[in-house]
């Protein structure tokens, strides 16, 4: 090595300690001021739950499975908003006294994710002996633009189920914009006090919304059915049969002003209806179309899918009660109406 190499060597910066202080220091201080955001927001009650999905209601709803726990639930209930917001568990705990109902329904979510939370709670909950997934068509027009898993399981486990402290996934998920943007809204919505958006739980985690009020359809025409929201669906029925549990799929009933707008001949719903039943028709599972069965008049509706809460407190009595009837099964159904004699 020759002397200007040497040179060059010696002329190499080094990071004195006074920068390694300043910087550490820095990132102390930082911290310091994201925690005290953190009480403060907590002792005034806007503080949001640890974005686990980036998704206030999901996020919520699995903050409400950690704090207020069902002990030994015998009955889940799976699906998207309508789900957790058209089923009241005091009306089957009415039916069937015994019955310990948990609504694992989480808002926003499609058919394949649906199916992700509910094998996570099955998992979990080892108790669990019945399966009921309430769905409409929306969620089932679009499963292949989202990921199935809506969180990660490992994180939701430990935070659910293992209590760990929050405050590390306020760390290990650091999500400043949407932080700021939950904290200013969480504390109304926890309170009931936004009309449409209410994060309020009941004892079995249902979602109920209350109001007197309606507003526009909101939904649209729904994508075209996408084929692999049905496979995650037979996929959940195939577990279930090979555990010896029981599985339900009930299809929510439409504001009627909907399906006239989107849907005038009915081939769609038909097609929905016909791809449901051919998704469970190697199981035991059954299905109910309440869409078609009930009578659920404008009135019931806030918009185009969404039931108000003395609406679905009915619906709710009238899937009890087809809950804990004997109904054909799925393959029976099909062969009447093909026109074959069903299996006895």
């Amino acid at each position: 090595m020759d002397r200007k190499q040497v040179g060059k060597l010696s002329q190499t910066p080094r990071i004195g300690l006074g920068y390694l202080t300043a910087m550490y220091g820095g990132l102390l201080c930082g911290l310091a001021a994201f925690g005290l955001t953190l009480f403060e927001l907590d002792r005034s009650g806007n503080l949001p739950p640890p974005a686990f999905s980036n998704n206030l209601c999901v996020d919520e709803k699995l903050n409400f499975l950690r704090d207020q726990p069902v002990a030994s639930p015998d009955l889940l209930v799976i699906g998207s908003s309508v789900a957790w917001r058209h089923v009241d568990g005091d009306e089957l705990v009415k039916s069937s006294p015994t019955t310990k109902p948990l609504n694992g329904a989480f808002c926003g979510l499609f058919a394949n994710q649906s199916v992700y939370v509910g094998n996570w709670l099955l998992d979990r909950e080892p108790t669990i002996r019945r399966v009921v997934m309430v769905v409409d068509p929306q969620d089932f027009a679009g499963c292949w633009k989202v990921p199935d898993s809506v969180f990660n399981r490992d994180d939701a486990d430990a935070y659910v189920y293992g209590q760990t402290p929050r405050w590390t996934y306020y760390v290990r998920y650091f999500a400043p914009v949407s932080l700021v943007r939950n904290a200013l809204s969480v504390k109304e919505q926890r309170n009931g006090q936004n009309e449409w958006d209410p994060l309020v739980f009941n004892q079995h985690g249902d979602g109920p919304l209350v109001t007197k009020n309606s507003r526009r359809l909101v939904y649209g025409k729904p994508d075209p059915l996408d084929h692999s929201c049905f496979e995650a669906l037979t996929g959940m029925a195939e577990r279930l049969q090979r555990e010896a549990r029981k599985f339900t799929v009930v299809s929510t009933p439409l504001h009627p002003e909907w399906k006239s707008k989107y849907d005038p001949n009915g081939t769609f719903l038909a097609d929905f209806d016909l791809r449901i039943k051919n998704s469970l028709s190697q199981s035991d599972a059954r299905y109910w179309n309440a869409d078609k069965e009930l009578e659920t008049p404008a009135g019931d509706f806030v918009d185009a899918i969404h039931l108000r809460w003395s609406a679905a407190q009915r619906f709710s009595a009238a899937l009890a009660e087809r809950l804990y009837l004997s109904v054909p099964p799925i393959e029976n159904e099909l062969m009447v109406e093909s026109g074959l004699s069903p299996k006895p």
